[in-house]
């Protein structure tokens, strides 16, 4: 049985990004109610607020952004007075505003579409739906008709669904209550449907936002249902317009969003840019929405933890900003970001590793001249090795330095994981990140650790590799597994998850080779 409508959104916290204010929310409806008023527009915007129960002389006006809220504008009046004005010379963008009473920071909110902006509210702070009444603003007044008709069905529906469960452990006939809960939500639906085919106001778009898209009829078998997912998340956008400019300004639109990439996007970069194209497609035509998500999910995958997500910013610069989609940007920034990717580029899983010839450390011997009045005769190489040059089904790319904790800290570990590794093919070229000049502090540090005689300790005193720049070396340690053709398997990954990585690389090469 499909379940009632749920058509409250609540939160305990929210954060006022402008001047940091923690706020308790009321609550949040995600479905809302009204027509579009065809009165003459004036210029700029005037919203009277009057509050019984409320004794506190200031007031806040905020809006919704994203999936964050801002404060837009502060009200103080003289005690004793209750009507607060909020008013500027040029209009707002439409979307939900609210309303914010401090100091439990609680509030309501208010829709504003173009030529809706001149209109006034009084309401008790105590309950601000139940009271609230408005003039000027046909498109408010459904909509708080809407609300108080939702805050009627919601307690008969939840009363409904307590006396179902109590059944069911019961193990009573629950029919009857079934269909008492389907007779409200068809009651709920079909109040959507008449504000939907009446309106193209701001709530009714949101109402069709927020309602589930119609489905065929699909079998139980697993084939079905896979169909079934498929057919969801090819329809899931019917029903609302990512390029609405008032949906930017609403909690409706980001969390559309994100439950596709949830629900409908696999975990992998590849996935996650056809998902990102779709939403910056559908977007474009509005300007600022387009913007939004461009610079959010730009920014989002730059700073991403996720091993392998680097792929997905790479495709937004190359695709976007390279190709001239994100006008917006100065040239000089523009610059620094195509630069970026473009060393990011080369390094990302499924590439060839960039080729690399340096020399091998002679670690005795470079101790014995570690201290010669020459700096550039202090170290000691044998001959040089290429990072190709190295046969073995797989190779561990470490770069290190002999004076970073974190390279410290790990050593152990990748110690015991080579030992663990070596016989099943895993070869080690371990780079110390070091000049001529500190060449001898990479031998002393692998004399302290004679575990790490066992693989091939390289070093390029005067970077004529270019190792630093074909690996974006910015930081110590960094860390690549590479197949047997030096593709990039994986990287980033802790000295402390080498060991199940490789398990599991190992693992699926193995099950490869057997249903060959």
């Amino acid at each position: 049985m499909k379940e009632f409508v749920n058509f409250t959104y609540k939160c305990t916290r929210i954060e006022f990004m402008k001047y940091n204010v923690p706020l308790t929310l009321l609550f949040i409806l995600l479905t809302f109610s009204p027509l579009a008023n065809l009165s003459a527009q004036k210029a700029g915007y005037e919203i009277k607020v009057s509050l019984d129960s409320f004794d506190t002389d200031t007031l806040f006006f905020g809006y919704h952004y994203g999936s964050k809220q801002y404060i837009k504008d502060t009200v103080a009046i003289d005690p004793g007075k209750k009507e607060f004005v909020f008013s500027g010379d040029e209009s707002l963008e439409c979307g939900i505003y609210l309303i914010i009473m401090p100091p439990a920071n609680n509030y309501f909110q208010l829709l504003v579409e173009d030529g809706q902006q001149h209109f006034s509210v009084s309401t008790d702070a105590t309950n601000p739906v139940k009271a609230m009444k408005v003039k000027g603003s046909k498109e408010n007044i459904l909509f708080y008709e809407y609300m108080n008709f939702l805050s009627l069905q919601g307690p008969k529906a939840n009363e409904i669904k307590e006396s179902i469960t109590k059944k069911k452990e019961n193990k009573e006939d629950t029919k009857a209550l079934e269909q008492s809960l389907q007779d409200i939500n068809t009651e709920v639906v079909k109040y959507q449907n008449d504000i939907i085919s009446n309106s193209n106001g701001l709530t009714s778009r949101i109402i069709k936002a927020s309602m589930e898209i119609e489905l065929p009829e699909f079998a139980k078998d697993e084939e079905s249902q896979k169909r079934r997912f498929y057919y969801i998340k090819e329809h899931w956008f019917d029903n609302i317009d990512l390029a609405d400019p008032c949906l930017l300004r609403s909690a409706i639109l980001q969390k559309k969003v994100d439950t596709y990439f949830k629900n409908f996007t696999p975990k992998h970069p590849d996935s996650i840019a056809i998902s990102l194209d779709r939403i910056l497609q559908l977007s474009e035509p509005n300007e600022e929405t387009y913007k939004f998500f461009l610079i959010k999910y730009l920014s989002e995958y730059a700073k991403s933890k996720i091993v392998g997500m680097d792929k997905v910013y790479v495709h937004l610069v190359k695709n976007y900003y390279q190709k001239g989609k994100a006008p917006w940007t100065d040239e000089e920034q523009l610059a620094k970001i195509i630069d970026d990717a473009s060393k990011l580029e080369p390094i990302l899983i499924g590439k060839q590793a960039p080729e690399i010839s340096m020399y091998e450390f002679d670690i005795d011997e470079t101790l014995k001249v570690k201290d010669h009045e020459n700096e550039h005769k202090r170290f000691k190489y044998r001959d040089t090795v290429s990072l190709y040059e190295i046969e073995s089904p797989y190779t561990i790319l470490y770069i290190w330095s002999p004076d970073c904790g974190h390279c410290k800290k790990a050593m152990p570990k990748m110690i015991e994981v080579y030992d663990k590794y070596q016989d099943q093919g895993v070869a080690m070229y371990a780079i110390c990140h070091r000049t001529y000049k500190d060449a001898p502090s990479c031998a002393e540090y692998i004399k302290e650790q004679p575990g790490m005689f066992k693989w091939l300790n390289m070093n390029d005193p005067y970077f004529k590799s270019k190792y630093a720049v074909l690996y974006n070396v910015k930081s110590t340690p960094q860390l690549y597994i590479l197949d047997n053709k030096k593709e990039i398997i994986m990287k980033r990954v802790g000295a402390d998850q080498l060991d199940e990585v490789l398990a599991e690389i190992i693992a699926k090469d193995k099950l490869k080779e057997q249903k060959k």
